[in-house]
């Protein structure tokens, strides 16, 4: 038997509402509204929480406060409600919290409660309407088990430490991450910088053309579908739109596409972002995402795509967001050396980018690991025997 199922082993839980009026293990009350300007204008030392999930929740600090001591509180409005937060000491809360008090700390630790309500709280969320909503009236009614206090105590410990040493190995993995690309940053700002006697400068426009797929519509996509559709948005991310295997066929064959190798430029938005095509079937929204066409007689794709990232691109005024036009992309001057000397600073930046790379992909696979190792434990540890 595990030292966790020891731990359970026979526990007597006493269930009781979070807030009844009679019943109830704890008091709810509610923020009040601040403004910006408010803020503003009361700033000071004492942190202000609202609805978001960033930075613990906190939007600012004024110099007042207006609770003290140790609670739990939750998010009522939003994307985010039923989030909840552990607090101490000083602080304030918006009109889109809710604050929660224990009325006998000898019966219900804070803790302990934070944990459960981190599991239970997002169970009683109303979506309704379009506006996720976890009001008082709601929140009062989920049901708390109440195990021996000395019980709450050690599940709290066991659950600190795996919040902790989650907390410490992200960190760890985290500055890995940054330091290597760093260093890569480095390496690569050093390959790409010559002496001009060794190279000749050309524009892009000397190297190929500027293509661009076939203008898309937005009646001609849909959210599910075949053949997966890349807008500015989705642009080295995974895309949110589709269009049918019939148009992608028909386009592909009568319009312009990128071959394998060739890379991808995001012409808008991200101004640069660059991906090699991979050859899978996809579709590339017009003008915002274009490539040069180069037969690589003289430069290597897998170069350019290196000598993108630290490119001066020259980007105009477009509406409301800069643009790269095609006549500015053509005009871009970059250094080309011999092949060889492409192949050989390819080859080394290539190494570069496959462990900053690794690091990258295992950093959240990691994370992830970890999470649901801790949710494993902290599901065990929480699960206790309901009344019938």
């Amino acid at each position: 038997m595990s030292f966790l199922e020891k731990l359970l082993e026979g526990v007597e839980v006493e269930w009781k509402p979070l807030a009844h009026k009679e019943s109830g293990v704890a008091e709810l009350t509610r923020g009040r509204v601040m403004s910006k300007n408010y803020l503003r204008d009361n700033e000071g030392e004492y942190p202000v929480y609202s609805s978001q999930t960033a930075n613990n929740g906190e939007i600012g600090s004024i110099s007042s406060y207006d609770f003290d001591g140790e609670y739990v509180s939750w998010t009522t409005d939003g994307a985010n409600a039923g989030t909840v937060f552990y607090r101490t000491g000083k602080f304030s809360i918006t009109n889109v919290c809710g604050l929660i008090k224990i009325k006998n700390l000898k019966e219900l630790d804070y803790k302990f409660l934070f944990y459960w309500l981190s599991i239970e709280a997002k169970k009683y969320v109303y979506s309704g309407m379009g506006n996720p909503k976890l009001m008082s009236n709601q929140m009062a009614k989920v049901p708390i088990p109440i195990p021996s206090l000395k019980i709450q105590k050690e599940i709290v410990r066991i659950l600190d430490t795996f919040t902790e040493l989650t907390a410490e190995l992200t960190a760890e993995l985290t500055a890995e991450l940054t330091a290597r690309k760093k260093q890569y940053a480095y390496y690569r700002e050093q390959l790409l910088t010559f002496d001009e006697k060794e190279i000749e400068w050309r524009t892009l426009g000397e190297v190929g053309e500027v293509r661009m797929c076939k203008r898309i519509l937005k009646k001609q996509t849909s959210s599910i579908g075949d053949i997966p559709f890349y807008k500015i948005g989705t642009f080295g991310k995974e895309p949110d739109s589709f269009i049918s295997n019939e148009l992608f066929n028909e386009y592909k064959s009568k319009y312009n596409y990128p071959k394998i190798g060739e890379v991808l430029i995001s012409a808008s938005g991200t101004i640069g972002r660059t991906v090699i095509f991979d050859g899978v079937d996809a579709y590339f929204q017009d003008s915002n995402i274009v490539w040069i066409e180069n037969n690589e007689d003289q430069v290597l794709n897998k170069y350019l795509y290196y000598y993108y990232q630290i490119a001066k691109w020259q980007t105009a005024e477009g509406g409301t967001i800069k643009r790269l036009y095609n006549s500015d992309l053509k005009k871009t001057k970059i250094q080309i050396p011999s092949l060889e000397e492409q192949e050989r600073i390819v080859n080394i930046l290539d190494k570069f980018d496959t462990l900053t790379t690794s690091i990258s992909e295992g950093l959240p696979k990691e994370i992830e690991l970890r999470k649901k190792q801790y949710e494993y434990y902290r599901e065990m540890l929480l699960t206790f025997p309901k009344p019938e």
